[in-house]
C-alpha cells in the first residue's frame, strides 16, 4: 500500500534538497530545489499568464533538458532575479555545464514566479530588488527538511481568499519508487469545499497531513465559482498562480518527464477549484533523479508504469497543495 516517505517531503528521493529564504518586510520568498546532480527534468504550463525562466531548454526537443536546481519564487516578474542568485552561487562552486575549459560552469536553473507584490509588505526596495540576494541564501539553506507554510515562495501567497502557502508531499509505491512534490500556492480559487473548511484534496490526504477533517454533510453543488476563490472580485490576469515541482526516484527519459508534468497537473485540478485559468499562470517542473534501478524486461510495461508514476505525483500535488494552506495559516 502507498504511503508518505520518511518526511513526508519531496526530499525523501535521494539527491534532492530545497532551501528556503524569507523576507518579512517585503514580505516575499524564494525556495529552491537542489539536485545533487544534473538530473532530467521537463516543465509543462497550463495558466493563462506564467511568469517563467528557461523553460524552453527543457523543452524534449532541444539539447540539455536537465537541470542542476529549479527556482520558484514571489516577486512576479522581479523574482526572476532569485535564479541568477542560484545561477552564479552554482557556477561560483564549478557546478554547471562546460562548454570550454576556459570559460566558467553554466548552470541550468528554471524557475516560475508567483505575484506576491499586492500585499502590506514594503515593496520601495529601489534600484535593488531582493530577489538576487534571496535566490543565492536559499540555495545556501537548502537540506533534506525544510518548513513549510508562509516561508520562501510561499510567504506572500494567497489562495483564493485565504493564506496560501509553501507545501510538499510524498509517497513510496508498492515497487519502492518514490514520488514528491513541493508547491507554491497562490491559485486564484479555492482550495476549500463551500463549508470554508474542508479541502477540495480531501480524499488523498494522508495521516491527518491537513487537519483530518470529517467529511462534510453537504455536497459541494454551488456552481462553478465556489466561496472563498477571488474570481468574484475584480482581479487582474497573472496576479495569482500555483506553481510546482513533482519528482520520482524511477528514471525517465526527457519525454517520459514531459508525460508526468503533464499528468501531474491533474493535482492541482483536485485541490484548486477553479483551476488552470486565464487569471493563473500554473506550471508544473518534473524532476528524475533516476536512482530507482528499472525493471528489467519491462519495455511492453512502460506507458502503464510512467502513468502510475505520474497519478502518484498528481496525488501528491493535490495534498501538497492542501498542506501549504493549512501549514500557512490553519494549523
Amino acid at each position: 500500500m502507498p504511503k508518505p516517505g520518511a518526511h513526508n517531503l519531496i526530499t525523501d528521493i535521494a539527491g534532492l534538497t530545497v532551501g528556503n529564504a524569507t523576507d518579512e518586510k517585503v514580505k516575499t520568498g524564494v525556495t529552491v530545489l537542489r539536485c545533487r546532480e544534473q538530473f532530467v527534468a521537463a516543465v509543462d504550463v497550463r495558466g493563462g499568464a506564467p511568469g517563467v525562466r528557461e523553460t524552453d531548454t527543457l523543452a524534449p526537443e532541444n539539447l540539455v533538458g536537465r537541470i542542476d536546481a529549479i527556482v520558484l519564487t514571489g516577486g512576479s516578474v522581479f523574482g526572476l532575479a532569485a535564479a541568477d542568485g542560484v545561477t552564479n552561487a552554482l557556477s561560483q562552486s564549478d557546478v554547471g555545464l562546460k562548454i570550454s575549459d576556459a570559460g566558467p560552469a553554466i548552470p541550468i536553473v528554471p524557475a516560475a514566479v508567483l505575484y506576491d507584490l499586492g500585499n502590506d509588505g514594503d515593496k520601495d526596495w529601489g534600484s535593488t530588488p531582493p530577489y538576487n540576494r534571496l535566490g543565492g541564501q536559499a540555495l545556501a539553506a537548502a537540506s533534506q527538511t525544510f518548513a513549510l507554510g508562509s516561508v520562501g515562495a510561499g510567504r506572500g501567497a494567497m489562495a483564493g481568499t485565504v493564506k496560501g502557502g509553501l507545501g510538499s508531499a510524498s509517497m513510496v509505491l508498492d515497487d519502492g519508487v518514490i514520488v514528491g512534490a513541493l508547491v507554491a500556492a497562490n491559485p486564484v480559487g479555492s482550495v476549500f469545499m463551500p463549508d470554508g473548511k474542508t479541502f477540495y484534496a480531501w480524499p488523498w490526504e494522508q495521516g491527518g497531513e491537513f487537519g483530518d477533517r470529517p467529511l462534510p454533510q453537504e455536497r459541494d453543488c454551488v456552481g462553478p465559482i465556489p466561496p472563498f476563490s477571488r474570481l468574484t472580485q475584480n482581479t487582474r490576469p497573472g496576479a495569482n498562480t500555483t506553481i510546482a515541482i513533482v519528482a520520482t526516484s524511477a528514471p525517465l527519459t526527457g519525454v517520459e518527464a514531459k508525460r508526468v508534468a503533464m499528468m501531474a497537473h491533474d493535482g492541482i485540478a483536485r485541490a484548486v477549484r477553479p483551476a488552470h485559468t486565464p487569471l493563473d499562470g500554473d506550471i508544473v517542473f518534473a524532476v528524475s533523479t533516476g536512482a530507482h534501478p528499472s525493471q528489467e524486461g519491462a519495455d511492453a510495461f512502460r506507458p502503464m508504469q510512467i502513468a502510475a508514476i505520474a497519478a502518484a505525483a498528481a496525488d501528491c500535488l493535490a495534498r501538497a497543495t492542501a498542506r501549504a494552506v493549512y501549514e500557512a495559516g490553519l494549523r
